[in-house]
């Protein structure tokens, strides 16, 4: 079981609120990823559902019963961070078994649970060798190992993948998603980057400035964002934002239009506009339009074999049925 259920949670740091009253509900075997800009409270939130924040006010549920004041290791929680925290001189079997050790738990015990974590993760040909000889895709495993083999109701993960280049991102981000499948066990997973949230969660959960602005399924919150903040956050590149009287012609203060729902002309469209930086990524182009009324620059996502160069004239034509609206307050009309 790892139903956490958070209750008007608050949190202070002196006369600062970093958190507002919030309820969140996470049911038990789901993913969920936390994701915001730096600073929005994403980490803080983690921390107290761990235990290593005390919360100013509110209460946390763990699987129905209340664990607010409980300490970290009474949780039933595990917790993998951003840095590995490997002891360098012990070997990777040792590493994963110091939880266990600590605990108690008989030898034959750990040898299953250290064996078990070893397959799950790809690592049992390591487990003889230090932190020191492996990558940092597998220091990250051996870390993800230790969290295992204690068998926690949840995985609570602070961005876990920061300290690693672009290609083992991807990759662990895989066999993360696959470990979640195979444990089926619950999952919080902090991000600033909303890619990984798009890619991983069973539901995401937007933050900014403590407040939590929409929760709901990656493709929810891509097609229907409720407010300015989560258009813009949400979709890689992000949308595009009209103002003016483009967006008045449709009762709006602001449209959003996605880089995928615009067609680009070099004869004809709605919208004129000159070509800046085209960035060539094999299946797609995106292109930059500058000159666009009340957006500038737009962002268009074309064919990879799409010929434009910069400084050509192009016309745009959103579709209408994926045009956003906002209203002043910045909340979604319709």
């Amino acid at each position: 079981m790892g139903r956490i259920q958070l209750n008007q949670v608050q949190k202070k740091f002196g006369d600062v609120e970093v958190i507002p009253p919030l309820d969140l509900e996470i049911n038990d075997g789901e993913f969920v990823v936390f994701v915001g800009p730096s600073g929005c409270g994403k980490s803080t939130l983690l921390r107290l559902i761990a235990g290593l924040e005390d919360t100013t006010a509110g209460h946390i549920e763990i699987d129905g019963d209340d664990a607010t004041m409980l300490p970290p290791a009474k949780r039933g929680l595990a917790m993998v961070f951003q840095s590995y925290a490997l002891y360098p001189h012990m070997s990777v079997r040792k590493n994963i078994a110091f939880p266990m050790r600590m605990a108690k738990i008989p030898q034959e015990e750990q040898d299953r649970r250290i064996s078990s974590a070893a397959k799950a993760l790809n690592l049992t040909d390591y487990l003889d060798r230090r932190p020191g000889q492996l990558s940092g895709g597998q220091r990250q495993r051996v870390a993800i190992g230790r969290a295992i083999v204690r068998e926690p109701a949840a995985f609570l993960f602070d961005e876990p993948l920061s300290n690693l280049d672009a290609a083992l991102r991807v990759g662990m981000r895989m066999e993360i998603s696959e470990l979640h499948k195979k444990l089926a066990t619950t999952m919080v997973y902090v991000t600033h980057d909303q890619v990984e949230a798009m890619t991983m969660a069973d539901k995401i959960v937007v933050l900014h400035a403590g407040v939590i602005e929409q929760v709901g399924s990656p493709l929810e919150l891509y097609r229907n964002p409720r407010n300015l903040f989560v258009a813009g956050f949400i979709g890689s590149p992000k949308m595009n934002f009209v103002e003016g009287s483009e967006a008045a012609k449709h009762n709006a203060q602001t449209i959003g239009i996605r880089p995928e729902h615009i067609d680009v002309s070099t004869t004809e469209g709605a919208w004129q506009g000159t070509v800046g930086v085209a960035e060539h990524l094999g299946s797609d182009t995106f292109i930059h339009i500058h000159g666009i009324p009340g957006c500038d620059p737009m962002t268009v996502r074309a064919s990879g074999d799409v010929m434009v160069n910069h400084g050509d004239t192009v016309y745009l034509t959103p579709h209408e049925e994926h045009i956003h609206k906002f209203d002043a307050q910045g909340l979604r009309i319709g």
